[in-house]
């Protein structure tokens, strides 16, 4: 069978087609050929993506960004659109995630898939829109964290311009003669101690002697300690020896033997207070108390009326008549006089 060549043409014709169309779709970011899941999502910027970069998820490249579209919306807020697919079978979105526009390296920038932990809720289905997140890229984050650095260093040099400008107007002509002048009193200064340290190494020499008899004197005092050691160490032992008494001295029985006594004290004590025993009556009984006045009071009108009327009581006779009144001994008599001669 012979095949025309207007045949194999047209086949080649079909292949070229063909292949022209898988590459195109190749280079939009479907596989080659075809059949990939397609999602949308909306971000407030671009963040500088480009169509063909690629997404990825945990650092691994799952798709491609089909197309970036700037969309206005109808509530005056402008966004942008991006288009991108995913091309492999195993890998689907649940729903809660978002997608998030960062930098993959130091150089590109891609599209990253931020899977949500709750797979409750489903998976996006072909066609459905993910929220959308930009990231700040790398030279944003720079930017961060070197502005305050910058700001700091710019006031800084402000500082350092200043001080260095207080020192230019001070390190003038009256500066320099002030220093100059400073540095003529140091060299005075200095010259005077020179003739200081010369009076005072005159004056060493001088009271040399002074300073010899001085230490011999110390010397003697440190010998005579020495010698009297001894003594010192019998006073030392004196003094350790009554402390040792002291010591064993049975302060404690002595303690007690006075605590016993002020118990026994405390006993007549509360005794008499009750008005037990001799002292108790004698404190207590008032009866006592009045017979001794009475006793007192009839006493001293016994003794005045002897001293006025001894007759009454005391009669003698000379002549041997009869004795009147009591009779009386001499040692009687005698002790009744003596009575009467010491009443005032």
């Amino acid at each position: 069978m012979k095949i025309s060549k207007e045949l194999i043409t047209g086949v080649i014709a079909i292949l070229a087609i063909g292949l022209l169309v898988a590459g195109v779709n190749f280079l939009k970011g479907n596989s080659f050929f075809g059949g990939d899941d397609t999602y949308y999502a909306y971000f407030p910027n671009s963040g500088q993506l480009a169509p063909a970069s690629s997404v990825t998820l945990n650092g691994v490249s799952v798709g491609k960004v089909m197309a970036v579209e700037f969309v206005p919306e109808n509530d005056e807020s402008e966004k942008v659109k991006v288009t991108f697919n995913i091309s492999e079978d195993n890998v689907k979105i649940p729903k809660g995630s978002y997608i998030e526009i960062g930098s993959l390296d130091l150089f590109s920038k891609g599209m990253l898939i931020r899977m949500s932990p709750d797979l409750s809720k489903g998976y996006h289905e072909s066609g459905d829109f993910i929220e959308g997140k930009v990231a700040s890229d790398m030279m944003a984050q720079v930017k961060s964290y070197a502005d305050p650095i910058s700001q700091k260093l710019q006031v800084m040099m402000n500082s350092i311009d200043k001080m260095v400008t207080g020192i230019s107007a001070f390190w003038d002509s009256t500066a320099t003669s002030e220093i100059e002048g400073s540095l003529k009193e140091v060299k005075i200064a200095i010259k005077r101690f020179g003739n200081a340290a010369e009076e005072i190494e005159g004056l060493v020499a001088t009271e040399k002697v002074k300073l010899s008899r001085i230490l011999a004197n110390v010397e003697t005092i440190t010998l005579n300690l020495k010698k009297s050691n001894e003594a010192v160490k019998k006073i030392v032992g004196n003094v350790e020896s009554i402390t040792d008494d002291l010591v064993t001295a049975d302060f404690k029985g002595t303690i007690s033997n006075a605590k016993e006594t002020l118990a026994g004290i405390n006993d007549v004590l509360a005794a008499a207070k009750s008005g037990e025993g001799t002292l108790g009556k004698l404190l207590g009984d008032d009866a006592l108390y009045n017979e001794l006045v009475k006793s007192n009071t009839e006493l001293q009108d016994l003794l005045n009326d002897i001293q006025v009327h001894p007759e009454r009581y005391i009669h003698f006779s000379a002549f041997g008549a009869k004795t009147k009144g009591v009779p009386l001994t001499n040692s009687e008599e005698k002790k009744l006089k003596e009575l009467l001669d010491s009443i005032p």
